[in-house]
């Protein structure tokens, strides 16, 4: 009898890590780095996670501008987020009113004091 090797399974997908690259006295390349961390925390497959490696390197070596850095990584980011609406390209935030805003947490404010 010849003796079968076992069917473990093999991990062949290599561990991709996150890079801190970040740095905090630049503001753009900061509000970059907090995109791109967004997007690799979402980000499910290694080959997703090793492209935005990619990306943020290339914008942390001045190989690629920012606009050039957020088209690429445009289509890895979350569309998830209810408060946004697109409009060609271009986004749109839906806000409220101060007073609106004051008067629907006072009535909140007051049915939890009675729920209780």
């Amino acid at each position: 009898m010849s003796e079968e090797p076992d069917n473990e399974k093999v991990d062949t997908e290599t561990k991709v890590e996150k890079l801190s690259i970040d740095r905090t006295s630049d503001f753009r390349f900061h509000a970059a780095y907090l995109v791109y961390s967004d997007a690799w925390d979402k980000a499910s497959s290694a080959d997703v996670k090793t492209q935005l490696n990619q990306i943020i390197t290339s914008l942390s070596k001045d190989e690629i501008d920012a606009e050039t850095f957020y088209r690429q990584i445009s289509q890895y980011r979350g569309q998830g987020n209810q408060d946004h609406y697109s409009y060609g390209g271009k986004m749109r935030i839906e806000t409220t009113r101060k007073k609106d805003w004051r008067k629907r947490e006072a009535k909140s404010a007051r049915e939890s004091r009675h729920r209780r």
